[in-house]
């Protein structure tokens, strides 16, 4: 196809910005229509971003003729239902991340997309931004010399009152926020360098937290070691009851260090070392997002669809970070399946 027309199901807030607004920014893109539930919301997105038709009913919006491929955009709980109905329609389809709640329904997902012969892309779109291309290329450079180790550190203070969001419900997301933020870094880190072949880790959440609810407590800290096909060991901390918030990766080297935000846009902290190099010399490089970030990725998916490139978050990528996330949390879910039988 030399244009792909596209529609979204789930018009909600990340639609706003972050992804919506790159389906009519991409070259060779067009947003021809949209979905929700909610019919006068859905009206009401169209007539805000200029988009000429609207449903209620996602079947509509799949079943249209004049669309093309769809991008999911509905919170995890229903991703593989859309996944799999828009692949058995003959349509590609873009899934938001988490790509669903567990690596079986992940697989779910691809098995439909390659029994449809139609592609599956997954909106990890980090590893499209320019910040982490940049990442990836002072790494290929050697800039730190041979990376050996990995740290991530991600904190947040914890949420204090009002209504729980789809986020921290497992029933819905798959768990918390290590399920929807964890899985970004841990995707990134898959991208530059490799898949990881051996993880351990253990998950928990706060006994007072959330007491009263009837469903699973979302984990709120998180711990893990990891290996890297290249080499790579990795420890990680995500503790989302935390006094301050920090957002931190850091990459060391046996000539140096790479220090930078995963979910930021402050520069990228660069410490070399070596024969050449002033001992401990520092450089920061800028790294701006453009205005809509998953601009580059669906960019790289609309290139595939039309045969001008490849994009490189598919279902067969995602679906790694998918796993890891199972081996990190499979403790946590089997003592909240165990703290809710006993209470039942």
């Amino acid at each position: 196809m030399e244009t792909v027309r596209w529609g979204i199901i789930g018009v909600g807030d990340v639609t706003e910005r972050k992804s919506g607004p790159a389906f009519q920014q991409a070259e060779r893109s067009e947003l021809v229509a949209v979905m929700r539930r909610d019919a006068a919301r859905a009206e009401d997105w169209a007539r805000r971003h200029g988009v000429g038709r609207w449903y209620a009913d996602a079947d509509a919006l799949i079943e249209d003729p004049e669309v093309d491929a769809v991008y999911v955009a509905t919170p995890p709980d229903s991703h593989a239902d859309y996944a799999v109905r828009v692949a058995a329609a003959g349509k590609p389809v873009y899934v938001e991340k988490p790509m669903a709640r567990t690596t079986e329904e992940c697989q779910a997902m691809v098995e439909a997309a390659e029994r449809a012969g139609v592609p599956l892309f997954v909106a990890y779109y980090r590893r499209a931004l320019p910040r982490f291309r940049a990442v990836a290329e002072l790494l290929a450079a050697g800039r730190i010399g041979t990376p050996r180790s990995v740290l991530v550190r991600t904190q947040q203070p914890a949420r204090t009152g009002g209504e729980l969001p789809w986020r921290e419900r497992p029933e819905v997301s798959g768990g918390g926020y290590f399920v929807d933020l964890g899985s970004h870094t841990l995707d990134l880190l898959d991208w530059l360098f490799g898949p990881v072949t051996r993880v351990s880790g253990s998950a928990s959440s706060r006994a007072d937290r959330d007491a009263d609810r009837p469903g699973p407590r979302a984990e709120d800290l998180v711990t893990a070691t990891f290996d890297l096909a290249g080499g790579v060991r990795g420890v990680g901390l995500w503790d989302f009851d935390a006094a301050e918030p920090l957002d931190l990766v850091e990459v060391v080297g046996d000539g140096g260090s790479l220090a930078f935000s995963c979910f930021g846009s402050e520069p990228l902290r660069l410490i070399e070392h070596g024969r050449l190099v002033e001992r401990g010399r520092t450089v920061e490089i800028g790294t701006p997002h453009p205005a809509t970030v998953q601009l580059p990725l669906v960019q790289s998916v609309v290139d595939e669809l039309t045969g001008h490139g490849t994009c490189p978050s598919t279902g067969r990528t995602a679906i790694r970070t998918a796993q890891v996330v199972d081996a990190v949390l499979a403790g946590h879910r089997e003592a909240e399946a165990a703290r809710l039988a006993a209470s039942a």
